[in-house]
């Protein structure tokens, strides 16, 4: 079975989709769409495909489904009018730049029935189901995440409005993988460094503390004021354990009565095409892989991100999934 599909947005991580899927055998990409026509027209003309800069007419295509890169602020109505036409889509983290539009498109997604898989690539790291299985059967007692970085140069990211912010537009990666790893948190408080950029309304750094259902506590930290990305990624403390993980490295020390253990490991796996595999492997009729994250799931990481945002901006304590 070969899959029909379409990408729109000809940005970096549209054109980073777009071309895993030409290179699929049983992938056919038809058209690439993007509202700056030259954008899509130049990554057309790379991959051999369509050019568009109309959405409405890329659903009348014959697709089976679509694939959303799209900024942020973005989201919403690109959802609402591919449900209308039942199509299958593929959508990049995060969900949306605020929490009512995530939730209005998780709604009609839900009422529609139909499949979806979003960006949360780091879930397809084979360390991640490793880590997983080093802690099974342990009480994790506590989590450290964070995401040190810069500034991404495109003028949206630096408006909380446009982009969510750096924890809801990046931290989220990390967040996920605490609520994989940890289970779910329900109480937030925080507070944020203000920007001391002109123009950027993006918090130079946030600090939060969690609560999670088990018990567990956590802590979650950002900066965007580094020349560089330094660390993205999370340690979780449980009895008689610690684990580190980040895209590029799992390790594992084990303190117990049966002795000491200390492991390192990478991935074997390339995440970033597996996230685009396993949905052309959903939408061919096949399982869906373990690492698989559609928008209900991806909703829930989104509540627990927009919770630190608003905890870190407004300096009090935030009910997770409370509106």
């Amino acid at each position: 079975m070969t899959v029909r599909v379409g990408v729109v947005g000809a940005g970096g991580v549209g054109a980073r989709h777009a071309r895993t899927l030409a290179a699929l055998d049983d992938v056919r990409l038809v058209a690439v769409c993007d509202p700056d026509a030259a954008a899509a027209a130049a990554l057309a003309a790379e991959l051999g495909v369509a050019s568009l800069d109309d959405v409405g007419r890329l659903l009348t295509r014959g697709l089976d489904a679509v694939w959303l890169c799209v900024p942020p602020f973005a989201h919403g109505e690109l959802e609402r009018a591919v449900v209308r036409a039942g199509l299958p889509f593929f959508v990049e983290k995060p969900l949306a730049a605020d929490l009512t539009v995530a939730e209005d498109v998780a709604h009609a997604v839900r009422a529609a029935g139909l499949p979806t898989a979003t960006g949360y690539h780091w879930r397809h790291l084979d360390t991640v189901g490793r880590a997983r299985s080093a802690l099974e059967g342990r009480v994790v007692r506590l989590v450290g995440a964070r995401w040190w970085g810069t500034t991404p140069p495109p003028v949206w990211w630096s408006r909380q409005d446009r982009s969510g912010g750096q924890v809801v537009e990046q931290a989220t990666h990390v967040l996920d993988l605490v609520r994989v790893l940890a289970g779910e948190v329900v109480e937030v408080s925080g507070a944020a460094a203000r920007s001391t950029v002109d123009g950027r309304d993006v918090p130079d750094a946030t600090a939060a503390v969690l609560r999670f259902d088990s018990g567990a506590v956590g802590t979650v930290s950002t900066s965007c004021v580094l020349p560089a990305l330094t660390v993205a990624g999370l340690d979780v403390v449980g009895d008689g354990i610690s684990v580190e993980l980040t895209e590029t490295a799992l390790r594992v020390r084990v303190h117990d009565r049966d002795g000491d253990g200390d492991v390192r490991t990478v991935p074997a796996a390339d995440a970033r095409t597996a996230v685009d595999r396993a949905f052309v492997d959903v939408l061919s009729g096949r399982a869906a892989p373990a690492g698989l994250v559609d928008v209900a799931e991806a909703l829930r990481t989104h509540r627990l991100a927009w919770s630190v945002a608003e905890a870190t901006r407004t300096g009090t304590t935030v009910r997770v999934g409370a509106r």
